[in-house]
């Protein structure tokens, strides 16, 4: 799973890249919730940006932010940054708000030790607030302020936008985090439920051009930005069974699907499931089914 860039985010919302996007100063753009999530748009997928993300997000949302599940009704302020991964779901029709993204560059000067020291952005750091009615009106605001800012040609625009997502910052800090978290019943739980459906995103395979590229339990401790070791516990004290062992069962499924509906070669295949050799795709599709995998086939098709 790779980061979503600046460039991948305007070419899956707009499926076009904005003329400012390489500014010396760093790059800043703010939009319209209801303009980017309409009923057609693209689920949002569950990995790291190489971008800051503020967002007033109104009605029953859920996110999954690293090992953590937050589910919020009303107005919620929610902070993102290109350290951990996340995903968010709508649980209502009513979309509304506001969001910005902002390069590390944007800004030039630092904040106190820098953004990455910030409460909301540090690990284990949390990223919501939930807001009041006057509260919302107070974000809201400051975002139209932005959006009448960012189509001006006011020739210091960006300076008093950095202000803006300055105030932002520090209304949130003055507030306290919300930490209300979904029905995992506790971090356990959590992480391992979002380290399924880390490993879910990665199938099915559908063509032989694509690769798996998540197949040990340290690449997905870094997704999910928590100690390998932690991991392992959570997972094996929730499933009962290892890290290691829940990758190769699902790997052995998809390989069966494979060898069972595609006529795709077996190289082809092992290449997809992140095999460098053939060799070591056999051996172990026959450690975990006790068959090779050209017997496989054949015994599918007898």
């Amino acid at each position: 799973m790779k980061t979503e860039t600046i460039e991948d985010f305007y070419r899956i919302k707009f499926d076009r890249l904005p003329g400012n996007l390489n500014q010396e100063t760093g790059h800043f753009n703010v939009f319209r919730l209801e303009d980017c999530h309409g009923p057609n748009a693209r689920p949002v997928n569950y990995s790291r940006r190489d971008f800051y993300k503020i967002s007033l997000i109104r009605g029953r949302n859920r996110y999954h932010y690293a090992d953590k599940s937050v589910e919020i009704s009303g107005s919620t302020l929610m902070f993102f940054n290109p350290n951990i991964p996340y995903t968010w779901e709508s649980l209502s029709e009513d979309k509304t708000g506001f969001f910005c993204i902002f390069s590390k560059s944007f800004f030039t000067e630092k904040i106190r030790g820098g953004l990455g020291d910030l409460p909301m952005y540090a690990p284990g750091g949390s990223p919501a607030y939930k807001l009041d009615a006057d509260q919302d009106k107070h974000v809201s605001s400051i975002f139209l302020k932005m959006l009448e800012e960012i189509n001006s040609d006011y020739a210091f625009k960006m300076d008093l936008i950095r202000n803006y997502v300055t105030e932002i910052t520090h209304f949130a800090l003055k507030s306290r985090p919300t930490e209300t978290l979904y029905h995992h019943p506790d971090a356990k739980s959590r992480i391992t439920a979002v380290f399924t459906e880390l490993l879910e995103r990665q199938f099915p395979i559908e063509r032989p051009g694509q690769r798996l590229t998540m197949r040990s339990a340290k690449d997905y401790a870094e997704q999910l930005a928590v100690h390998v070791n932690h991991l392992n516990r959570a997972i094996k004290e929730s499933t009962g069974k290892t890290t290691t062992l829940l990758i190769a069962e699902r790997l052995t499924s998809e390989a069966k699907a494979l060898l069972k509906h595609t006529n795709w070669n077996i190289s082809e295949i092992a290449y997809s499931l992140g095999f460098e050799d053939p060799a070591h795709f056999n051996n172990f599709f026959k450690k975990h089914t006790l068959l090779t995998p050209s017997r496989f086939r054949n015994n599918q098709a007898a």
